[in-house]
């Protein structure tokens, strides 16, 4: 192994045709791309313009790596001379994706840089994931086209990419038995979801345990300890009234009535959902 080996960058720079990436892109890919370094791997990248970046990923992965382009300009194809795969076809449509992995296989990177359109994003991530790898991931690029008007990309709304990822995080969550939903695709092949500038990541896995089991350290010996996740307002309340009446004894009728009226109060809950209003609107502007 090279001990010095190129950055992402210095391919980028070196390839014989036209690309363009965002500055932010290359520190990423060299670090979730290092484990395949030296490894036989398939790459699929959608939208190869005129083929700048297949040169790149050529270099980058060396001659291990099967590099094959998806591209909706029937110009691409002459890519195909410089020992590239190409398939022209709309990202969008699913037929276009059975049709596609009933050739190639699965793969390990899917890399979409194609349209950036909702549809587009969210179509190509829901027909590939099935024919991922192990340990492989899905990388979706230009993600920040979920919060941009223009450009025709009509975002933010409620059907953008990363809204959808909202259900991605939600399918994984299923796993734990605390959430009573029933497993779905993704939940069996999602292993984690990293966010980046502009770029989301699938780890995908074909070993994921379908529920999640809670462990004890010493389950000889259980600490069974009081729950106080709703006791904030309680205990403030209770600091009161013992500067009113002294210190009342937790037995008491006027404890249990305090503690009626002000431990998971539906007032401190209203209190509680404004509290958190004021934090998202905040951070929506």
């Amino acid at each position: 192994m090279n001990d010095n080996p190129k950055k992402l960058f210095d391919h980028f720079k070196s390839s014989p045709k036209y690309t363009i990436k965002w500055d932010n892109y290359f520190e990423i890919y060299d670090t979730i791309f290092k484990k395949y370094e030296n490894k036989k791997i398939t790459i699929v990248e959608v939208g190869v313009g005129n083929g700048g970046s297949l040169f790149m990923w050529k270099s980058f992965f060396k001659d291990n790596a099967r590099v094959i382009g998806v591209e909706l300009n029937p110009d691409a194809k002459k890519l195909e001379e410089h020992g590239f795969e190409i398939f022209i076809g709309d990202q969008s449509d699913p037929y276009f994706w059975k049709e596609f992995f009933n050739k190639v296989g699965k793969v390990d990177i899917f890399l979409d840089d194609g349209g950036h359109k909702n549809l587009q994003q969210v179509t190509s991530l829901v027909e590939s994931i099935d024919h991922i790898n192990h340990d492989g991931m899905i990388v979706i690029e230009d993600t920040h086209t979920s919060y941009m008007k223009k450009k025709g990309f009509k975002n933010p709304s409620s059907y953008s990419f990363i809204n959808f990822c909202n259900l991605l995080i939600e399918s994984m969550h299923r796993r734990n038995p605390n959430v009573i939903k029933k497993n779905n695709k993704f939940s069996d092949k999602i292993h984690s979801i990293q966010f980046f500038d502009s770029i989301t990541v699938l780890n995908i896995s074909l070993k994921i345990p379908s529920e999640s089991i809670i462990l004890e350290n010493d389950p000889d010996k259980p600490v069974y300890f009081t729950d106080f996740r709703h006791n904030g307002y309680f205990i403030k309340s209770t600091k009161f009234f013992n500067k009113l009446f002294g210190k009342i004894n937790e037995n008491s009728f006027l404890h249990k009535v305090i503690r009626k009226i002000f431990h998971r109060n539906f007032v401190f809950a209203i209190h509680e959902k404004n509290k958190l209003r004021n934090y998202f609107k905040k951070f929506r502007k």
